[in-house]
């Protein structure tokens, strides 16, 4: 059995074959674990955490990637990325990830050839490869090294090595881009993206980590862990929460009574049947 002592030590060996790296970076649980990597097997001076700054990426979160690259003491570049130019992206096929990952990609590959940079690396690990992410095949089309994943790195694993690091999102919730929230073929726009970055800060506000506002044109579903059902079905809590989401915008409220899952937007999609269109 391959130990967390092995992987970790590949994951260095892989690292120091690149000699120096920019790290597409989120502040996610897995970016921010190989930014961390990278610095302590490399040196600061050999890596770059590199952030696209676009609509879809929502303010706290750019923030904190602010935040985070200055703790780790690494320069930290900001790209301003372009997707919502491309009718691919906007029109948001079950692909879409694919097109968003393509215009960062594209634009780490003109920062990376003019600084003399190895390699781009991302933060994706050995449990993403068994889901779907077309975002994978952009980044295998780039050239993009995929280090946690070759070192055959769970979550799992890269929360406890974050955790032993102290690293303070070594138990940060996963938070896609705000475009994962809109329903596929309903095309997305910044407005959309700003609804649903005020409607799930209501959801934080009322101190729920880890939710998400599927945005279905005039309707927004919520969905939440199990244990806040009860709480949020509450008449006085459902009526402020449908005051608040009709003043940004939505004219229905919905609460998804099977809770809070991961990409539940592509239960939609059919086995065997992958639209890319």
């Amino acid at each position: 059995m391959t130990t967390l002592e092995n992987k970790f030590s590949h994951l260095q060996d892989i690292l120091r074959e690149l000699r120096s790296v920019a790290v597409a970076f989120s502040a996610g649980v897995d970016s921010t674990f190989i930014l961390k990597a990278a610095i302590d097997t490399l040196g600061a001076e050999n890596v770059v955490a590199v952030t696209g700054r676009s609509d879809s990426l929502a303010a706290t979160e750019f923030e904190q990637t602010k935040q985070l690259a200055k703790l780790l003491g690494v320069e930290h570049v900001v790209l301003n990325t372009n997707e919502f130019d491309n009718e691919n992206y906007i029109s948001n096929p079950t692909n879409r990830c694919y097109y968003c990952k393509t215009t960062l990609y594209d634009h780490m590959a003109t920062f990376v050839s003019e600084r003399s940079i190895g390699a781009m690396v991302n933060g994706i690990n050995a449990d993403d490869l068994g889901d779907f992410r077309p975002g994978i095949e952009a980044a295998h089309e780039h050239q993009v090294r995929c280090p946690a994943a070759e070192a055959k790195l769970t979550k799992e694993d890269i929360r406890s090595l974050s955790k032993t690091w102290g690293l303070p999102t070594y138990d940060k919730p996963a938070s896609p881009c705000l475009s994962s929230r809109v329903q596929y073929g309903e095309a997305i726009t910044p407005q959309k993206l700003r609804m649903i970055e005020a409607a799930e800060a209501v959801l934080h506000d009322l101190g729920i980590r880890e939710c998400r506002v599927r945005h279905h044109d005039k309707l927004a579903r919520i969905e939440v862990p199990v244990a806040w059902i009860t709480k949020l079905s509450e008449p006085n809590v459902a009526a402020e929460l449908t005051q608040k989401f009709q003043a940004i915008g939505y004219q229905y409220v919905a609460l998804d009574l099977k809770g809070f899952r991961s990409g539940s937007m592509n239960e939609v999609i059919t086995l065997g049947g992958l639209r890319s269109s």
